[in-house]
């Protein structure tokens, strides 16, 4: 079982029960923790990784943010507990436990930060949905994806938003209407991750990208082409194109730029 080492919480993070968040070298690390249930996602846990996103954001000591998981599995998304409950609920409640779902799943994408998905093990459901939601993801080749719910009656409705903006409605239909697991290599094909990586050379590859984002790329660059990517599919095509090229003047005059093209020019070393 992967047992992955952390430093103390924060004191504004202390009272997290299900996960844990510790910075090095600039890189944010949110580490679900709850390898007993297969970190699977309840209201509670959804509360703590919003929570902890949120101070990811506003924390002057990261500028990448990581989301692992302790255990065999990354997630397997919904508890059976969860399941249960929304046989009960009235359907106030259910919009209610939905919406804060979505809500996390806007705030990982609109996130002013890059955001990396760790993914050691089987992500399944809400939890493959975490995986589609981060910007990059590396996973073993034992992984296992998938959108199950159409299985069990049940809808892959919030991720359907973010699915078809990454892979398209053709890829999209084939996950989500089959329900149907996919190994890391057929996940990787789809456009679902970007990097397929050994078990023992996991934690190092995701390390070693992160600091390369943190040391080559500017922070304000990272965050305006990050938002950009999010707000132009929105738009029609003038509308997008007239967007761009707002948002190119407006960088034109920014501290990063003239900092980044003086080096550039000067031939001068820039570490970000």
């Amino acid at each position: 079982m992967t047992v992955i080492p952390s430093l103390p919480a924060t004191s504004e993070l202390e009272d997290l029960r299900f996960l844990t968040y510790e910075t090095r070298d600039r890189v944010a690390y949110i580490t679900l923790d709850r390898a007993d249930k297969r970190n699977a996602l309840n209201y509670d846990v959804v509360a703590e990784l919003k929570q902890a996103f949120e101070f990811a954001e506003s924390d002057d000591t990261c500028k990448v943010v990581v989301l692992r998981a302790n255990g065999k599995a990354f997630s397997a998304g919904a508890d059976l507990e969860s399941i249960q409950a929304m046989q009960e609920y009235e359907y106030d409640d259910n919009l209610a436990d939905s919406t804060h779902l979505m809500q996390l799943f806007l705030q990982i994408y609109t996130l002013k930060k890059v955001v990396i998905a760790q993914i050691q093990g089987h992500a399944i459901a809400g939890g493959c949905g975490l995986a589609t939601l981060c910007d990059f993801a590396f996973a073993v080749p034992e992984a296992k994806f998938g959108y199950t719910e159409v299985k069990i009656g049940f809808l892959p409705a919030i991720v359907s938003v973010f699915l078809l903006r990454k892979v398209g409605e053709g890829r999209t239909k084939e996950l989500l209407l089959t329900g149907d697991l996919v190994t890391a290599d057929d996940a990787q094909r789809l456009g679902l991750i970007n990097y397929v990586v050994p078990a023992d050379e996991l934690a190092d590859r995701v390390e070693t990208f992160a600091r390369k984002l943190c040391a080559e790329n500017s922070a304000n660059s990272l965050e305006v082409t990050k938002d950009l990517i999010a707000r132009v599919q929105e738009l029609p095509l003038e509308a997008a194109l007239r967007y761009a090229a707002q948002q190119n003047a407006t960088a034109r005059s920014s501290d990063d730029c003239r900092r980044g093209v003086g080096a550039f020019l000067n031939k001068e070393p820039l570490v970000w």
